[in-house]
């Protein structure tokens, strides 16, 4: 099977996708589902499926704060091309340069890295309410 074939292939399986960028971004599988209000269970069989209805996958994206459109095109290796361009364009101090994101991929890792870290602080937090409580009631 042609390369060309196998990559649009990849790209096309939506649970996947959604799989890497989840992964990408530091998110378990039950925090993903938290956010959903499913199980992890529901998350792992929704990652295996290769088409996602558009709804369910416009949630999603939102959960993970990108688009639908990136999901559907995601592409691992421009998304780390268009990361070390972005990292090589700010390492050296005083440098300039010009970087051209993928049209689909503009992912800004620490923005969404500290954006997750607040969602799942505050997450975690409310777990900490509800057993305490849980606690003050004796269940």
């Amino acid at each position: 099977m042609d390369n060309d074939v196998k990559d649009i292939m990849n790209r096309r399986h939506i649970g996947r996708n959604i799989q890497k960028i989840r992964v990408y971004l530091g998110m378990k599988q039950e925090a993903l589902a938290a956010d959903l209000g499913v199980s992890q269970n529901v998350i792992s069989k929704i990652e295996k499926e290769s088409e996602i209805e558009e709804g369910l996958l416009n949630k999603i994206a939102s959960v993970l704060g990108i688009s639908a459109e990136v999901i559907k095109d995601f592409d691992v290796e421009r998304a780390i091309c268009n990361i070390n361009n972005y990292k090589d364009a700010t390492i050296s101090p005083g440098a300039t340069a010009t970087v051209y994101a993928a049209h689909t991929q503009q992912i800004n890792p620490i923005e969404k890295v500290v954006e997750l870290y607040e969602r799942l602080l505050k997450s975690e937090q409310e777990k900490i309410e509800i057993l305490r409580e849980c606690i003050k009631q004796g269940k």
